[in-house]
Order: structure tokens, then sequence, then C-alpha cells
């Protein structure tokens, strides 16, 4: 599975279940994750990648928290959508 940079990922295990984060570095048997809010640039959270599933490609590192918050915040929506239009 492809856990680059910038991919949007959710998480399946731990505390943070169900919760989106993008992916900031990637290392053989974990990666480190930012979601803007609590886990921000600067304090970012590692989590083994057995318990993330990459959900989006988004192609780059947004460069501050903002940014990351608006990325995750538009797939939901979208993704939101998506669900509505699968129901009707």
């Amino acid at each position: 599975m492809n856990y680059g940079k910038g991919n949007l990922a959710k998480s399946l295990a731990g505390h943070d279940k169900g919760k989106y984060f993008i992916i900031l570095e990637e290392y053989p048997e974990y990666v480190i994750l930012a979601d803007g809010v609590l886990k921000t640039l600067g304090r970012p959270k590692r989590k083994n990648k057995k318990h993330i599933q990459v959900v989006y490609r988004t192609g780059n590192v947004p460069d501050t928290d903002e940014a990351v918050r608006l990325c995750i915040r538009d797939y939901e929506r979208e993704n939101n959508l998506n669900r509505r239009k699968a129901d009707v």
C-alpha cells in the first residue's frame, strides 16, 4: 500500500478511531500524522501502519495547520455528499 507523504488516512484503531489525518512522513513500521487541530504540524502523531487506511491521494503535504484542516474538511464534505446521493 502507498503510504506516501500528503495522503489522507483514516485511523482504524485507538482512541482516535474514525478520524482523518494527513501523512507527513513514512518510516518502515509507522507513519507521522497531523490533523491540524489536536495533532498539529509542530506536534504530530506517530501511528503504526497497520492501524491506518489510506483513503485519498492529495499529492502534497500542506504547509500550515489551517491547510491541513481544510484538506480534511473538504474530503469529509465530499464523502458525505456521495453518501447522500447513494441513499436517494
